[in-house]
């Protein structure tokens, strides 16, 4: 009788969709990997196709997209990939969302309305997804969403890291708006901990009816005359909110202003209100792709690829993602 030895062996692979196809060359740059062979394609009347090009069978997999325009179909896109993955057989299935799509979608803020960023979870479950990974959620009580495990990601060490080579004397961290509190005090602690003294600082902003992502910035609480000002939020999609607090600070007496935000959604009228806004710099990452058109002088884009690949390789090796973070990204 012939004795089978069994060797157990873990196998990573790496699939992306089209959603972000620069960040995915980086992202399989940095964990020295291959991007697995995969067939997308969108028929005429706009369904989506897709297969593996090679066996998946238990693999560990990790599938990559940015819920970038047009959103609705790069969800689907996602959707359809982690179904076809665990019809065929993937050990396990991590969805890789660096963007989280309908994230201020989190809760019912008038009647009769729903609460899309619940759908959107219960969709990835559905499809088939084990895990979750994705980066600076808008609020992260949306891991509450999942009844699987979550590995909410932050730039913000990222964001401080180059933020500290131009910044000079004193300095104030200034949320958009009080909600903003745990983030700008996330940037302050960190800018103190590179020896950078930083006071903090929110703005009153009031939202006016009938409108979902435009707000205007009313009054300042805290110091900024005479100081450096970093305006920092998880996103910045319209710009109404940021563009008008650069104006308000500068207003107030700020000696210059930066911007920083980890999603650069730039929607609308962003790229003309930023470039007419009275900042030094505008400091996103890449974690949705943003085209050569909405490129402006003062714009700087991160890669958050070294970020998402340290992740996914402490997830393979099942190792602690805190500790990537000393436990600050909750």
């Amino acid at each position: 009788m012939t004795h089978m030895e069994l060797v157990p062996t873990k196998r990573f692979m790496l699939f992306a969709g089209r959603g972000n196809e620069e960040l995915s060359a980086e992202l399989a740059t940095e964990l020295n990997v291959p991007l697995g062979e995969i067939v997308l394609s969108t028929f005429s009347n706009g369904e989506i196709y897709c297969r593996f090009g090679e066996s998946v069978r238990g693999a560990d997999l990790f599938i990559l997209q940015s819920h970038s325009e047009p959103i609705n179909e790069r969800i689907m896109e996602q959707l359809i990939m982690i179904d076809a993955a665990k019809r065929a057989s993937a050990k396990r299935i991590t969805a890789v969302c660096p963007f989280y799509a309908y994230a201020r979608q989190d809760r019912k803020a008038e009647g009769r309305e729903p609460i899309t960023a619940r759908l959107l979870a219960d969709l990835l479950t559905k499809a088939g997804a084990d895990r979750v990974i994705s980066v600076d959620l808008h609020t992260g009580q949306i891991q509450g969403f999942f009844d699987m495990p979550v590995d909410h990601l932050t730039a913000v060490p990222l964001l401080v890291e180059h933020l500290v080579q131009s910044i000079t004397g004193d300095v104030t961290v200034v949320a958009p708006d009080a909600g903003g509190g745990k983030l700008a005090r996330r940037f302050a602690n960190l800018l103190e901990e590179r020896g950078v003294d930083a006071d903090l600082a929110f703005i009153d902003k009031r939202r006016p009816k009938g409108t979902h992502n435009e707000a205007v910035a009313e009054e300042i609480v805290g110091d900024v005359s005479g100081r450096s000002c970093i305006l920092v939020d998880d996103m910045i999609d319209t710009a109404g909110t940021i563009s008008s607090a650069a104006h308000l600070v500068i207003d107030r007496g700020a000696r210059d202003v930066r911007i920083a935000a980890t999603h650069g959604v730039l929607s609308g009228p962003a790229v003309e209100r930023l470039r007419d806004a009275p900042v030094q710099e505008v400091v996103v990452t890449n974690t949705i792709p943003i085209p050569k058109e909405k490129h402006f002088k003062t714009l700087t884009v991160l890669s958050i690829a070294p970020i998402i690949a340290e992740a996914l390789d402490a997830i393979f090796e099942d190792t602690s993602v805190s500790e990537i973070f000393r436990g600050d990204n909750v």
